[in-house]
Parts: C-alpha cells; structure tokens; sequence
C-alpha cells in the first residue's frame, strides 16, 4: 500500500492505504470519507478555481462562508488542484495514481477514458490497482444520463411510494440514494482491496446510482420480483405490519413500530385497551394489516389525550417501540442522552501548532470543524478525527512535493 504521508494516515483499520479521490458532490466523497476516518489517505483532486461543486452549495454556510454541504463530507482528507484538461496536470494525476491504492471517480462515463486515465489504460500499467467508478445510471444505455440523486429518486421508483395515498409522489428529505451509493461504493472497495491481498491483482469496482436504488428498496423491489406486486404511495404505514405508522397525540406525531403479536398486546394494554389484542380484527398481524384503518381509528382515540413524549415513556417502558417525530436538533439530543457521539469537533493541526508557540489566537480565525460522528464502532481501531475539511488546494505543493510523490513500488506486478 502507499505511504501514509505521515499525519495523513494517522493510524486506524485502514493506515498506510493511500485514495486518489476524482469524485465530487455527494456518492464518492462520502464513501472515501469514511475510509479516511478508518485510516486511509486520501488526496481529493479538484478543479483549479472552483473545485468540488458542493462548495458553491449554500446557505448553509460556516463562519468562513464555506458551506456546510461540503464540510459535511469532506474531512481527513487533503486537497490538490490539477487542470485535467493539461497535459502537464495530466501527468501530476497520473504520478498521484502510481502512488495509490484506490482511485475513486464519478465523471460521467467515458471522461476519465478520454483524459487517458480510464481503467484499461491505467490497469496495464498499475495491476494492483482497485479502480472505483461510480455513475447514475452505468455505461451502457445510460451512460449518457445526468446522475442526480432526485432524477434517480424519480425514475428508480422511490418516490411512487414515498408521499400520501393519492397524493403527489415525494422526494426524501435527504439525498439518500448518493449516501447508500457511497456505502456500496465504500464496501465495493474493500472487497476488492480483500481479493488483492489474496491475489496480487486490482480490479474495476462499478456502483450506480440506480442499481443501488434498486437494491437499497428491499421488501418493496422483492414484493415486484417474486409476486409482481407494484407497490404505491402510503404515507407513513407499512405495506405488511400494522401499526407500523404514526399516529397524531395532543400535541405531535408519534412513532409505533409494532413489529409482532407481543408487542401488540402490550400496546393495548398500555393504551388501557386490552381487549383489542383478543379482537379477530387484530390480534394476528394479517389481520391488522387487513383491517388498518379501524384500528388506527380506535388508537388514535387513545393516543389523543396525551402528548408524544408522555406515550413514549409509558410504550417503552411496556417494551412497545415507539417514539416522537423529533426535529434534527431534538435528534442530536436524543443521541446525546443516549450516550451515542453525534458531533464531535475535528481540529486543525496547524492551529495546535500555532498554539503551542505563541498560544490562543482568535476565535473567528479558528479552522476547527464541527462533524458529524463516523456511524462505525470498532473497538480496536476506531475512526479518528485528524484533519477539518481542507481548503480548495490547501495541500497541492505538499503532495506535489513529496519525496514519494509518484512512487509505483507497490503497484508493481
């Protein structure tokens, strides 16, 4: 593997990997962000001037004006601009790639082949190379479709059954095709690092935005390959379980994931309704399923008179999943409460060095970045918070500049 550049690796599951990282916005800036935070190197190559398009994204903005989209994705990781459209740059890329372990890109297809920096090209000159494509809709008929994550959303079938019964078909809240994308690309990867160190060789790694849709809608996508069952829009019930839905109470929704027969009982008598769980309308699961929207009538008489955080204190404690529609920040609480990390505060390295020899400077000046916590405990090498998002070139004449900067011994056949 390539060096780690000494603080850039840092230790972890994954110190001494080194990623060339091509990918901008969401799917592969995610996927190498997480193998930073288990150790690896990774040097993101931007555009000159502009780079990555998430800086451009705001508001939201932190207190230097960069915007929260790209701090939320991008940190342990050093940036390097080169103009790919130079040859002179061109060949900085290629020196960056003959150094790594693992190049991520996520051009449209047929980019990097025209650059002279596609798979083919740099497998014969690289073997051990694990080559990380990530595209919308793949290379054949759809490589010519634009890879957007509400495009995909749309015509990958999410949004027919997210939203109201009757209603307008809905987007999630969250770009959550590119985050399950970049979580297939990230294991895709480690795969393929898994099958170099038992064979010697690299190999292309392919993830699609649709194809990871596909996959990623489970029941849903399995309830049209078994039993052609062509699945609609249900507002917040569950095609197979009831209740599995919210339910309005005095003062917000709240949340019964009631997955089996105990847990129903237990919520009837709870709500002080006990008789419901002996009623042949509910007290299997087929059944309640069969007769959702009289039961979801008779809870709501109950849940009604109390709010959602007085439910969900006396459900939970009945052993019934349940719990309020929380706001984000209300979230992070929860997280805390629960003794979970949620947001840690990633330094600045140069910082601690100005600090231990002239001490504190300035608040505003600070780099320091607040982040949300890497979602993988491991208790032998656990992800380490070593650098805050870099500035667009920030580490150009370091990388260029190192002694091992294009060194290929490790990618020798």
């Amino acid at each position: 593997m390539g060096s780690d550049g000494g603080e850039a690796g840092g230790g972890g599951a994954l110190h001494g990997l080194r990623i060339a990282d091509f990918s901008r916005v969401l799917a592969g800036p995610y996927a190498t962000m997480l193998l930073a935070d288990l150790g690896a190197e990774v040097i993101k190559v931007e555009r000159p001037g502009t780079g990555d398009e998430t800086r451009q994204w705001r508001p939201p903005a932190d207190e230097q004006g960069t915007s929260t989209y790209f701090l939320g994705v991008n940190r342990n990781k050093r940036s390097v601009t080169l103009d790919l459209a130079s040859e002179a740059d061109r060949e900085r890329a290629r020196a960056l790639i003959a150094g790594s372990d693992v190049l991520v890109e996520n051009f449209r297809p047929g980019t990097m082949e025209r650059l002279g920096l596609g798979h083919a090209e740099l497998r014969a000159r690289h073997p051990r190379l694990v080559y990380c494509s990530i595209s919308g809709f793949g290379t054949g008929g759809g490589a010519a479709l634009p890879g957007y994550d509400l495009l995909v959303q749309a015509v990958g079938g999410l949004m027919s059954v997210t939203g109201e019964p009757g209603g307008e078909p809905v987007k999630t809240g969250v770009a959550l095709v590119d985050v399950i994308t970049g979580l297939h690309a990230a294991l895709g990867i480690m795969a393929a690092l898994r099958h170099r160190d038992a064979t010697g060789e690299g190999q292309l790694v392919e993830v699609s935005l649709l194809g990871s849709l596909l996959s990623a809608m489970v029941n849903q996508a399995s309830g049209y390959a078994v039993a052609g069952v062509v699945p609609g829009r249900m507002g917040n019930a569950h095609p197979s379980i009831a209740p599995y839905e919210t339910f309005p109470t005095a003062d917000r929704p709240l949340a019964l994931a009631v997955g089996n027969d105990t847990q129903f009982a237990a919520l009837a008598a709870a709500l002080g309704v006990p008789r419901l769980a002996a009623d042949d309308r509910f007290r299997t699961n087929p059944g309640r399923v069969a007769h959702r929207a009289e039961l979801a009538g008779l809870l709501g008489e109950r849940l009604r008179t109390a709010g959602a955080d007085h439910w969900s204190g006396v459900l939970l404690a009945a052993g019934v999943p349940a719990g309020p529609v929380n706001t984000l920040d209300e979230a992070f609480s929860f997280a805390h409460r629960l003794g979970l990390p949620g947001i840690v505060t990633v330094p600045d390295p140069s910082e601690a060095e100005a600090e231990a020899r002239t001490g504190p400077g300035p608040s505003a000046l600070r780099k320091s970045s607040r982040q949300v916590a890497h979602p993988i405990a491991l208790s032998a090498s656990p992800a380490r918070y070593r650098l805050p998002p870099p500035a667009l070139g920030e580490h150009t004449e370091e990388i260029l500049g190192r002694p091992d900067f294009g060194d290929h011994s490790d990618q020798a056949p």
